[in-house]
């Protein structure tokens, strides 16, 4: 699948987030940022397309840094090639010291320079609630591990995020025991997934599954939705905790996954381009501290692997779980961000697992 691409310069919209209730409009070389119906920031394109003016900014400084920051992740995704913009920021000083001291952009060579990698660490346009932060460092026990206190989980919607080459969003929403015990029951069903899974069975045995699931403190279970749509239950989990830890070393703020695609209509690489990189996207963004995603696919499952081998995880060891030899997989945080692995390559996965 080739990158998303820059459509030209006619009329489109970008929604940011969509959490953040801003849209960016194109428009020829105008840019509008529009937020709760009000424009936060207007942006002419030079014709070097990597310059930017500011023509009308919000007085609130963090608003006008919100709206550059959207404006930045639409530019980025319809021109994947570009590395960098460049702001002026002539007469607006106090929006050029907001967006450095946020991290959003850095000073090079006296102009403000905006960085895909910084930009799309910015955990505003797409985390449901951005403010809750991280527990301060403090390290306890459970059943004879040790590892950092884990903050209390999520409910709810926790991540969108506006895919172009769909034109659609993706979201994820922590699974709620009577909504979608339906959902996981048949899916896991499904013989496809029961061929990697093993958990077929009757209902009942899924709402306890589900329930344990729910009730541990080291495991996040989430829907996947296209729209409105779901398509796909995952399992978040802190590695330190996990039956995975004993196989490397694992560090304290390592997360990893799994996944079921239950609908059909959302397997392939279109799809798979887009709900694996948001998902690794809201683990990073969830604790800065998290430098390392890994996994533990069957080693027998080698679509799974290459889809993983083309989105950015390098194969670590083949080792043994009591129920399957597995293949170690991990995926680095610079890696991720400094090679923008968030928009699919030109040789992107076919086949979803």
């Amino acid at each position: 699948m080739n990158k998303a691409s820059d459509s030209g310069t006619g009329p489109r919209a970008f929604p940011v987030g969509p959490y953040s209730a801003q849209t960016v409009f194109q428009e020829g070389d105008r840019l509008r940022v529009v937020a709760a119906d009000v424009t936060a920031l207007e942006l002419r394109l030079r014709e070097r397309v990597d310059h930017l003016d500011i023509l009308n900014a919000s007085d609130d400084r963090e608003v006008a840094a919100r709206a550059v920051s959207a404006s930045a992740e639409a530019l980025f995704a319809w021109r994947p090639g570009a590395d960098r913009l460049v702001l002026d920021f002539a007469g607006r000083a106090p929006l050029a010291r907001e967006l450095t001291e946020s991290g959003l952009a850095i000073m090079s060579e006296g102009q403000l320079v905006l960085l895909p990698e910084l930009v799309m660490q910015r955990r505003d346009n797409w985390l449901v609630n951005p403010g809750r932060p991280p527990l301060p460092q403090l390290h306890v026990m459970t059943d004879g591990k040790r590892h950092p206190r884990r903050a209390a989980k999520p409910a709810g919607k926790v991540y969108g995020r506006f895919i172009p080459w769909l034109s659609e969003v993706i979201s994820f929403r922590v699974a709620d025991l009577e909504n979608d015990l339906h959902l996981l029951h048949r899916w896991m069903n499904d013989l496809r997934v029961d061929a990697f899974w093993n958990e077929a069975g009757d209902l009942d045995k899924h709402r306890q599954y589900l329930a344990g699931i729910l009730a541990d403190p080291h495991m996040l279970p989430l829907i996947g939705c296209f729209g409105e749509q779901p398509f796909g239950y995952f399992e978040l989990y802190w590695a330190k905790e996990n039956r995975i830890a004993p196989f490397y070393d694992a560090d304290d703020y390592d997360r990893g996954w799994h996944v079921v695609v239950g609908e059909d209509a959302f397997r392939g690489g279109r799809y798979i381009s887009a709900w694996l990189p948001s998902l690794m996207h809201y683990m990073f963004l969830d604790d800065c501290r998290t430098q390392r995603i890994v996994g533990e696919p069957a080693a027998a499952h080698s679509q799974q692997l290459r889809n993983l081998e083309r989105s950015g995880f390098a194969k670590i060891k083949n080792f043994d779980f009591p129920h399957k030899r597995a293949t170690l997989v991990m995926l680095l945080r610079e890696r991720f961000f400094g090679d923008r692995l968030w928009l699919p390559a030109a040789a992107g996965p076919t086949v979803s697992s």
